[in-house]
């Protein structure tokens, strides 16, 4: 019952973010020519570690490929090679209301105002990297309900097919003047990030 549950949101969540049953196409744009949003696993790889204007952040997780592909009936529900299985990953949301190895690498972050924020997905799974004004819960309500965030996040509800960052796949943040910025993954609501913007010499 709960799987199922989880199945049927995770088919609705797909349905309203794309045409067809496959997972979102990843917009083929380069980075330096979008504000935010998605690029492919090849720029993803460019440019993970090599930039002095970014900040990267890491969403990873653990997911095994043969029970979360079976209990998701999706055959690309994980495309990583992670060792948690499917009933693992409930279990220990059960035990703890969050799964550690999905998770923000680092959580808290540090940027002077001019800075770029790259996201990058270093896991098996779809996740987004979502700003948001509070930490609250995501798109799939069986997580929700699990982790203890009944109370969804508003820019969750308003999610478009390129805000879904696929495996290899990086997401460009935008940024705000707010000293104090929140993200969070609206599939997985536990995963969450602090920004903090420093301030310049001249304030």
């Amino acid at each position: 019952m709960i799987r199922s549950s989880f199945v049927a949101a995770l088919a609705l969540l797909v349905a309203a973010c794309a045409d067809s049953p496959a997972p979102p196409t990843v917009p083929s744009t380069p980075l330096a020519e979008r504000s935010s949003g998605v690029t492919t696993t090849a720029q993803a790889n460019d440019r993970d570690d090599d930039r002095d204007d970014a900040r990267v952040v890491r969403m990873r997780d653990a997911c095994d490929p043969t029970t979360f592909d079976a209990a998701l009936k999706d055959p690309n529900a994980c495309v990583g090679n992670g060792h948690v299985t499917f009933d693992r990953f409930v279990a220990e949301l059960t035990r703890t209301r969050q799964a550690a190895q999905w998770r923000f690498d680092p959580s808290k972050v540090e940027l002077d105002r001019h800075d770029n924020l790259i996201a990058v997905n270093r896991g098996g799974e779809v996740h987004t990297f979502t700003r948001v004004a509070k930490f609250g819960g995501g798109i799939i309500p069986f997580l929700n309900d699990l982790t203890g965030n009944t109370t969804v996040a508003p820019e969750c509800t308003t999610l478009e097919a390129d805000d879904m960052v696929p495996p290899g796949g990086t997401y460009t943040a935008e940024l705000n003047t707010d000293k104090l910025q929140h993200f969070q993954c609206c599939i997985h609501p536990w995963m969450r990030a602090d920004v903090h913007l420093k301030h310049d010499k001249s304030d």
